[in-house]
């Protein structure tokens, strides 16, 4: 009965796969509204402002970490809890697959996290005169604790690696 209930529990990983897959969809949902964004600038290139032109761009970096954050999810989750990945000799490697536990995996998303608020604030600050000042403090509060447990993790995570 338990070598039983241990093979089905063990065999329910594989429900994660189909997560997984509809990670794929969302970067692939990502990756169409990252050349919508670059087609709608495209016409007016030419008369955008320069701030209205670093906003489209700030957006596009946005999209570029999320689209990477995503990766990094979809592979290495699958890798850690559900199987290794049959990628052949003759097919270039990500240099990282394989190599991240969930522990730096946790501490990689908690970066690209911080990464993303970091260009939201930015993107905000550009556009601050239009913005009420409590709204920005909120803004600004929200990085911080972002960062803050970004650094809280990677603290605790060496302080556990070392003993």
């Amino acid at each position: 009965m338990e070598k039983s209930l241990e093979r089905a529990m063990y065999a329910m990983r594989w429900a994660l796969a189909p997560i997984y897959l509809g990670l794929s969809l969302a970067l692939l949902a990502l990756g169409i509204k990252f050349f919508q964004e670059v087609f709608h600038l495209l016409p007016s290139i030419l008369t955008v402002s320069e701030t209205d032109l670093v906003l489209v761009v700030l957006s596009l970096i946005d999209m570029a970490l999320v689209g990477g954050l995503l990766v990094m999810v979809m592979f290495s989750g699958y890798e850690n809890f559900v199987s290794q990945l049959d990628v052949s000799e003759d097919t270039e490697k990500l240099a990282w697959l394989g190599k991240l536990d969930t522990s730096t995996l946790k501490n990689k998303v908690a970066a690209s996290i911080v990464a993303i608020s970091s260009i939201h604030l930015l993107k905000i600050f550009m556009n601050a005169v239009n913005i009420d000042n409590e709204k920005l403090l909120w803004y600004v509060i929200m990085h911080l604790t972002f960062v803050a447990s970004a650094v809280a993790m990677g603290l605790l995570d060496t302080k556990t690696r070392h003993h």
